[in-house]
C-alpha cells in the first residue's frame, strides 16, 4: 500500500476512498501524535475546521468533528470557507490544529481533508507519517469534562476577510473586474472582498449547491470567463479553484495570464518596493522556461523546487525567502500568509495594475512564454518512471531533438493516478509532438496490469 498522504494532504474519492471512518480515525491519530510532540501541553487541545461546498463534506465535517472531540480537542466549526482561511483563523484563534475538508480543483466527487499544525503550517512529512502509522491503534478515550467541545465559530470569516484587506498596497479604486468563484469556498466571500478593496465586482459561479464545484468553472476551465471578460468590457478577470487557494488571471483581451506570469509581476513589485528578500523567487520545476529569462532580465535570482506547494514553501523557509510559487496559480506571499492563498494573490495583482496604471496584459507582457504541452496519462502506474528503459530512452531522444532551446520534465502526480509529460519547445508544433511521443510510450510500457 502506498502513502496514505499525498503532496496536498489526503484526497480521494468521497464514500469510496475518503470515508467518514477514515475522516474520524485520521483525526484521532492526529490528535494523538501532536499531543505526543507537546503540541498540546500546558491547555486544553482546539482545532479549526472548515470545508468547501462539496456535498460530501457535511458528513466528512461531522466524523472530523466527532474524532476530534472523542479525542479531547475542543473544535472551532468555522463552515464552508477557504483552505486559507482555514491556515489563517487557525493562527488567528491560537487553535492547536486547523483541518479542512477539500479536493480542491478536483471533480465534485472527490473529497480531501488537509491538516495544519499550530500557527497555520502544513504538516511536515514526518508527522503525517506518524498519523498514518497510527491509524485505528488502541487508546484510551477521555470522558467527562475532558471529552472536547464543538463552537459554531462561522463569524470568524470577517476575521479573515479584515486580514485580506489590511494586506493591500493600493485600493482597486477605478478597475472592473469578473471574479469567478468556481462554485466553491469563496463563493461567499470574494465578491465582498474585491468590492470591499474598491473594485467594480463581477461575481460568476458563485452559486455554490454542493453539486456543481468546479463544473466547467474556475482556475481549470477558463472559457466562461473570458467570454464574461469581454462580454462586460472588464479591466481583467479572477479566477479561484474549489477552495480559493489558486488564482489564475486574464486579461481585458481575454488573454490567459497564468501562474509564471502573476509570479512575475508580483516579484517585479516586491523588488520595487524592497520587500522581496534576497531579490530572489522560489518557483517549481513546471515554470516555463520564459518566465526563468524574464526572472534573469529583471535582475531576480529563481530558486527551483519540486512541484507542490509545499516545497515551495520549505525552500522558502530555508532561504528566507517571501514569495514563491507554481504556473497552476498556487502562490505564496509570506509575509501575510501561511499557505497559497488565491484572493490575496487576485488582490495584489490587481493593486498593482491600479497602482501603477498599466493594464494586466502590459505588466504579464514581462514574460515571453516558450510553448507548452502538458499530457496527463491515466491508467498507469505512476510509481515506475524511473524503472523503465524504454521510458526513460524516450526522454532522452526528446531532449537531445530539441538542443537546449528546451526541456522536458516527466513525474508522477502527486495528487491523481496520473503521470505527467511536460515540454516546452521553440514552437508548438515541436512541442505537441514531442510530448505526444513520449506519452504513447509511457501508455504502453507503464499500462497497469
Amino acid at each position: 500500500m502506498g502513502r496514505l498522504f499525498g503532496t496536498d494532504g489526503v484526497r480521494g474519492l468521497a464514500n469510496r476512498e475518503v470515508t467518514a471512518e477514515l475522516a474520524l480515525d485520521l483525526s484521532v491519530a492526529a490528535a494523538h501524535v501532536l499531543a505526543d510532540t507537546g503540541a498540546f501541553a500546558g491547555h486544553r487541545p482546539s482545532a479549526v475546521v472548515g470545508r468547501d461546498g462539496r456535498a460530501s463534506g457535511e458528513f466528512l465535517e461531522a466524523a472530523v468533528v466527532a474524532g476530534l472531540a472523542s479525542a479531547g480537542v475542543d473544535v472551532h466549526l468555522v463552515g464552508v470557507v477557504p483552505t486559507p482561511a482555514v491556515a489563517y483563523l487557525t493562527e488567528a484563534l491560537h487553535a492547536d490544529l486547523g483541518v479542512m475538508l477539500s479536493a480542491s480543483h478536483n471533480p465534485m466527487p472527490d473529497n480531501g481533508i488537509k491538516f495544519f499544525a499550530r500557527g497555520g503550517h502544513k504538516l511536515e512529512d514526518a508527522i503525517e507519517d506518524a498519523i498514518e502509522q497510527r491509524l485505528r491503534e488502541p487508546w484510551d478515550r477521555p470522558v467527562g469534562e475532558d471529552v472536547g467541545r464543538v463552537h459554531s465559530a462561522q463569524h470568524a470569516a470577517g476575521l479573515y476577510e479584515h486580514h485580506l484587506l489590511s494586506t493591500l498596497p493600493h485600493r482597486l479604486d477605478g478597475l472592473t473586474v469578473v471574479v469567478d468563484c468556481a462554485n466553491g469556498a469563496a463563493s461567499g466571500i470574494a465578491p465582498e472582498v474585491y468590492a470591499s478593496a474598491g473594485a467594480t465586482v463581477i461575481p460568476i459561479h458563485h452559486a455554490a449547491d454542493g453539486w456543481n464545484i468546479n463544473l466547467d468553472c474556475g482556475s481549470t476551465h477558463l472559457d466562461s470567463l473570458v467570454l464574461a471578460v469581454r462580454e462586460h468590457g472588464a479591466d481583467a478577470g479572477i479566477a479561484h479553484d474549489g477552495d480559493a487557494d489558486r488564482c489564475l488571471a486574464v486579461d481585458a483581451s481575454g488573454q490567459v495570464v497564468d501562474g509564471d506570469h502573476i509570479l512575475a509581476i508580483l516579484a517585479d513589485a516586491m523588488k520595487e518596493s524592497g520587500s522581496l528578500t534576497g531579490d530572489t523567487v522560489v518557483a517549481t520545476v513546471m515554470a516555463n522556461l520564459g518566465f526563468k529569462i524574464a526572472m534573469e532580465q529583471a535582475g531576480i535570482a529563481v530558486v527551483e523546487t519540486a512541484v507542490g506547494d509545499r516545497y515551495v514553501l520549505e525552500a522558502m523557509r530555508a532561504g528566507g525567502y517571501v514569495l514563491g510559487g507554481e504556473q497552476s496559480g498556487h502562490v505564496l506571499m509570506t509575509e501575510y500568509a501561511t499557505t497559497g492563498d488565491g484572493m490575496l494573490t487576485g488582490l495584489h495583482v490587481l493593486a498593482r495594475m491600479a497602482q501603477t496604471g498599466r493594464s494586466l496584459a502590459e505588466l504579464a507582457a514581462a514574460v515571453t512564454k516558450f510553448p507548452q504541452v502538458l499530457i496527463n496519462v491515466s491508467g498507469v502506474d505512476k510509481t515506475r518512471i524511473d524503472d523503465s528503459p524504454a521510458v526513460l530512452a524516450a526522454v532522452s531522444e526528446a531532449v537531445t531533438a530539441l538542443e537546449g532551446r528546451g526541456r522536458v520534465l516527466l513525474r508522477p502526480s502527486g495528487t491523481e493516478p496520473l503521470v505527467r509529460v511536460m515540454v516546452e519547445a521553440p514552437t508548438q508544433e515541436q512541442a505537441s509532438a514531442i510530448a505526444e511521443q513520449i506519452a504513447s510510450v509511457v501508455r504502453v510500457e507503464l499500462a497497469l496490469d
